[in-house]
């Protein structure tokens, strides 16, 4: 299976949180697009690894994407070494995506900021011949780069370079990331608060989307930064 985008987060729930509504909306626009999460999020305070994964492929069934899969990195304590690069280019030339989605290039989890870089760095190691990787059906696989590769924003503000209105897919992004329910607001949870469990960070989510999309004028939008020039076909191309 081929995909248009593939959006990768460090953790499940980091693409929900970030660009559900951007990978809302280009599925309704008719593009195929999947999921990679490097680590099944074990050193969350509250839920477990497996639910956890039973979490993302709910949220992966209410945004409708093609695929979604999770590696089993090392959360808190990855590095961007070889396996690991070798890990995701074996995911990108297997789905050939023309875009990526990652975390943002740098935040307040330093997992968030290492997972750019090495996800960053793996899309361009991906298109080199001399890097060899092997297939589900272990024969050597194709080579491929995507496109272009855009990074999110997450906890901290960073000033976007692009924002993209996500209004009418705003209620079924917070319907995904209420789908961590062991993570986010559940007034029935026994689990131990933090931060990101408060029915405050929920609307805080929306409130940061609202300030975005009033730069364009619309009410909801998210933002990604880049880090090369961005071309476009027409001066009307842009809001």
């Amino acid at each position: 299976m081929k995909l248009d985008i593939l959006a990768i987060g460090v953790h499940p729930d980091d693409v929900e949180l970030s660009c559900a509504g951007t990978i809302l909306k280009h599925i309704s626009q008719g593009k195929k697009v999947g999921i990679l999460d490097l680590t099944r999020g074990e050193l969350g305070t509250r839920g477990t690894p497996h639910l956890r994964t039973e979490e993302a492929m709910n949220a992966a069934k209410i945004l409708g994407i093609s695929v979604r899969e999770q590696l089993t990195m090392a959360d808190g304590f990855f590095e961007n070494n070889e396996s690991n690069q070798k890990h995701i280019i074996q995911i990108l030339r297997k789905y050939q995506p023309e875009i990526v989605l990652c975390n943002a290039i740098s935040d307040r989890h330093p997992d968030h900021g290492r997972a750019a870089k090495l996800t960053a760095e793996s899309c361009f190691y991906s298109g080199l011949i001399k890097i060899e990787t092997l297939g589900d059906n272990n024969k050597l696989q194709t080579i491929w780069r995507p496109k272009a590769v855009y990074h999110y924003i997450q906890d901290q503000f960073i000033h976007p370079d692009f924002v993209i209105d996500i209004t009418p897919f705003m209620d079924k992004k917070m319907e995904s990331i209420l789908a961590y329910s062991s993570q986010f607001y559940d007034p029935n949870s026994k689990e131990p608060e933090t931060p990101i469990s408060s029915k405050n960070f929920m609307d805080n989510i929306k409130a940061k989307s609202n300030i975005l999309g009033r730069a364009i004028n619309c009410d909801y939008a998210e933002g990604f930064t880049v880090n090369r020039y961005m071309g476009v076909e027409s001066l009307f191309d842009l809001k």
